[in-house]
């Protein structure tokens, strides 16, 4: 009799899974996993789900017949909460293709989750170089950027200047150690000398220590190997102990544009740094910016305008395969150039790295800023092809 029961339950299950399975082909579903309530809310968020209802509303709400339908998740910054909710995503809520996922860690485990069940995960803020390296898969797309593209422009900006001594302030996890590394490369092949480095837990708010030891190595620049909040708190924190006003400099490895107008011109003037996007690049950014500030409140940071990317060129590639199977949609993800308001005919590299043009941007100080988001000063534009590392040997997809 227990044998009966406990058969008729597995059945029961099945049929459930199923039954949920087949509701949820009754749309196209895109799932948004990002940062909803820590260090990078500001920066992706809701602002990354937002982005993703644009692109819904730009290729008129539907496909194949189908309306399109986003769901979100809060990752939380922590890997097992991130695969669990990729892999329900997956089986059981009809999800084709998973978005942003802000945080590189949890990204390595969404991409395997991603490669064993044959579906597609479109990374936009996760950054680390590996998700091109020895986690790159046939499944997943590193969307955005990279810590080499950003870096390489930074770094190869101050060493022109004449930059020789650096420190670094490295937030301690696979993003903040990528960050680090791939400014040691290009720090290393030019002889510069690097006086050091403190790393720093995620979510830190006390930075006196480390500053006090960026600022007694005498280092001309101390490097920033953070994001988010995290970014924020260090430059506020260096600005009140005087670090600039001595002769040291910050550089931003990674900075966004809510980093900069939290900050304000007082404590970011000056710092440089490297972005793929800026909602006033052009007349074409700036449109889709107005959109966006009307739904969202605020202009899109690189990050939101990336899930925006990342979701209308699924949209667009869906279209053209006629269905929402991932080896078909891949392909036409590598067949169509990207083009949206901040892509012009961006390729889909064999590794599934998106090859961005690059911009060397400066924080605008008091003076220079004419309005509340006028906050970046364009100093130079690095292509695609320079910005982007060449094909790693780790990753099996070019081997």
């Amino acid at each position: 009799m227990k044998k009966f029961m406990l058969a008729a339950s597995v059945l029961a299950l099945g049929t459930m899974s199923f039954s949920l399975a087949a509701q949820a082909q009754d749309a196209v579903k895109v799932g948004v996993l990002t940062d909803m309530s820590s260090i990078y809310a500001d920066i992706s968020g809701e602002g990354s789900v937002k982005a993703v209802q644009l692109a819904i509303e730009d290729v008129g709400g539907s496909l194949l017949g189908k309306p399109i339908e986003v769901v979100s998740a809060d990752h939380q910054n922590k890997a097992d909460i991130g695969t669990n909710i990729a892999r329900q995503w997956y089986d059981l809520d009809g999800v084709s293709a998973i978005l942003d996922v802000n945080n590189s860690a949890v990204a390595f485990g969404v991409g395997q989750i991603a490669e064993e069940k044959k579906e597609l995960a479109l990374f936009v803020g996760a950054a680390s170089t590996e998700l091109t390296g020895q986690y790159c898969n046939a499944y997943s797309a590193q969307w955005l950027y990279d810590t080499y593209s950003v870096v390489a422009g930074t770094v190869s900006a101050l060493q022109d200047a004449g930059v020789k001594s650096w420190y670094f302030i490295t937030a301690d996890y696979a993003f903040g150690h990528s960050l680090e590394d791939e400014a040691r490369k290009l720090i290393e092949a030019s002889n510069g000398d690097i006086r050091g480095a403190v790393r720093v837990p995620i979510g830190t708010t006390d930075y006196a220590s480390f500053l006090l030891q960026a600022q007694a190595s005498g280092a001309e620049v101390i490097a920033l190997a953070l994001s988010g909040a995290d970014l924020v708190n260090v430059i506020k924190q260096g600005s009140e102990f005087g670090i600039t006003e001595s002769g040291q400099k910050f550089a931003g490895l990674q900075v966004t544009e809510a980093n900069i107008h939290t900050l304000g011109p007082a404590a970011a003037g000056g710092i440089q740094f490297s972005s793929p996007f800026y909602w006033d690049l052009n007349d074409e950014t700036r449109a889709f910016s107005a959109r966006f500030e009307e739904v969202h409140g605020r202009p899109p940071t690189m990050m939101q305008a990336g899930v925006y990317s990342a979701a209308h060129h699924y949209f667009k590639a869906v279209e053209a395969a006629g269905t929402t199977e991932a080896d078909a949609v891949m392909a036409k993800m590598h067949e169509l150039p990207i083009n949206d308001f901040m892509s012009k005919d961006v390729q889909l590299r064999v590794d599934n790295r998106a090859i961005r043009d690059v911009h060397l941007f400066q924080a605008k100080n008091a003076s220079e800023s004419t309005a509340e988001w006028d906050i970046y000063q364009l100093l130079s534009t690095t292509s695609g092809d320079v910005a982007t590392r060449a094909l790693n040997d780790a990753c099996k997809l070019v081997q």
